[in-house]
């Protein structure tokens, strides 16, 4: 961010002999220097560039100057730089380095028309809010909110860029689902208790496939986890089977997914699943002598314990039909460890053990990408009082998201930081001091000298180069 000039200096204790002073005279200097591998990166994947064509414009072109990939490129790279709210963009607009990220031929905003924006390149929180509020049904009459944004569009290209991510089609893809929750302060629409939770809230059904982001839908806390999961499902397995026909697709998921409809549906659309299953009576008594056993085994070795049991199973009237039930009998200092999946996986491709072990606790590791969602890149700031426009702010969250998935998949490729979080990256990688001076032909940008991190940086930068640029 830009620092203020001011002629207040700052006495420190001395070093020495020498006094210590400090003042805002630096000039322009940036401490999100390493934001252009932002900007390199969307050089080559273009990926804000295909969110901002999900929204149409109706405003008179002749009479603007910010168009539409200006303002969600300046949201999306404020989110990947740290900065979660809109009041942020009231300083944010005259940062030089930025401008540059966002494509702002005049970096400076020397060439504004109004006086009062010169010096300010980029958009006030203002202009951007009424980007958020924008209804769907807003035209070139509507007085000030006239981006209309396309939800269709924006899951569309979630998918799209999963999809062209793959050089070659895969053999099988698994697609997590979960949900959590977002908590509300206000009395945003579609605001409701959950009694799980304690609190008001939504609850956003995200679906990954690895760290590829998928789905990310906001939804209100009054429905049951699994809400519109099958709905969801149709739109993403018929994108992807468009593009890849042979490729054997399995959705997995915690108890909270295991429901008649999403099973059915999957077993009529030839697509497998494999979901937790919340235990009861019967299932216990199924693996009983399972349990003795391991009970046995830790009163032996006193160190935890388990054996596994595959059966098949049918509720006494949700299930439409029998199915593939595994329950592992674990046994622990605390006691009994009960745990069951339900799986349309054949016996012989997946044994017992490796179906719970192997395929079905990899699972947990979406819950990491959820937080680096919710916590890292601020998708829980869903503030604004209709559910489109925080709809709209997760569309934003989850576009940064991409950007920095995409990222950590093609630059961070063989770096010690290859597996980093994305408030890793930030740190290490975009928060970096740099001097930014602007000249007719050149933007100048100095880096510190001592920066830790140089020498990932410079691994990166090569990384990027690798990849053509798309004209």
């Amino acid at each position: 961010m830009t620092t203020e000039c001011t002629k207040k200096r700052y006495q420190f204790q001395a070093l020495g002999r020498r006094e210590i002073v400090a003042d805002f005279s630096g000039g322009t200097i940036s401490s999100d220097g390493g934001g252009l591998l932002l900007r390199e990166l969307e050089k080559r994947t273009n990926i804000l560039g295909r969110f901002a064509e999900c929204f149409t414009d109706h405003r008179d072109q002749k009479r603007i100057e910010h168009t539409v990939a200006d303002l969600v490129s300046q949201r999306v790279y404020g989110i990947a730089l740290g900065y979660e709210d809109l009041n942020d963009h009231d300083d944010l607009c005259k940062d030089k380095l930025l401008a540059v990220l966002v494509g702002k031929e005049d970096p400076t905003g020397e060439y504004r028309e109004l006086q009062r924006d010169k010096g300010k390149p980029l958009a006030g929180k203002s202009t951007l809010n009424r980007l958020e509020l924008t209804p769907e049904d807003a035209d070139s009459k509507s007085r000030y909110k006239k981006i209309v944004m396309d939800p269709q569009a924006v899951d569309n290209l979630f998918v799209d860029v999963f999809i062209d991510s793959h050089t070659n089609p895969p053999a099988q893809i698994i697609l997590d689902a979960d949900a959590t929750d977002d908590p509300l302060h206000g009395n945003q629409e579609g605001r409701f208790f959950h009694g799980y939770y304690r609190s008001y809230c939504y609850m956003p059904l995200y679906i990954f496939c690895g760290e590829a982001l998928l789905c990310a839908r906001l939804r209100p806390a009054n429905n049951d986890a699994s809400s519109g999961t099958v709905e969801e499902l149709e739109k993403i397995v018929s994108r992807i089977r468009s593009a890849w026909p042979e490729v054997d697709i399995v959705i997995r998921g915690d108890s909270g997914f295991c429901r008649e409809d999403i099973m059915y549906w999957c077993e009529e659309n030839h697509v497998d699943y494999l979901f937790g299953l919340a235990r009861n009576n019967r299932l216990a008594g199924e693996i009983d002598p399972e349990m003795e056993e391991a009970k046995v085994m830790y009163e032996c070795s006193q160190e935890a314990s388990r054996r596994f049991k595959d059966f098949r199973y049918q509720t006494l009237k949700s299930w439409s039909r029998e199915r593939r039930v595994v329950g592992k009998a674990e046994y622990l200092a605390k006691g009994k460890n009960p745990r069951f999946v339900v799986t349309s996986l054949k016996k012989e491709h997946y044994d017992a053990s490796t179906l719970y072990e192997e395929m079905y606790c990899a699972r947990g590791d979406m819950e990491n990408r959820i937080k680096e969602q919710q916590l890292m890149l601020f998708a829980a700031r869903t503030s604004t009082a209709k559910m489109r426009a925080n709809q709209l702010r997760l569309y934003f969250s989850s576009v940064a998201y991409i950007l920095l998935q995409t990222l950590r998949r093609i630059g961070l490729a063989g770096t010690k930081m290859a597996k980093a979080q994305c408030d890793t990256m930030r740190l290490r990688l975009f928060k970096i001091g740099a001097q930014v001076r602007i000249t007719v032909r050149k933007v100048w940008i100095a880096y510190a000298e001592g920066w830790p991190y140089g020498e990932i940086f410079r691994q990166i930068y090569g990384n990027l180069q690798q990849i053509p640029i798309l004209s």
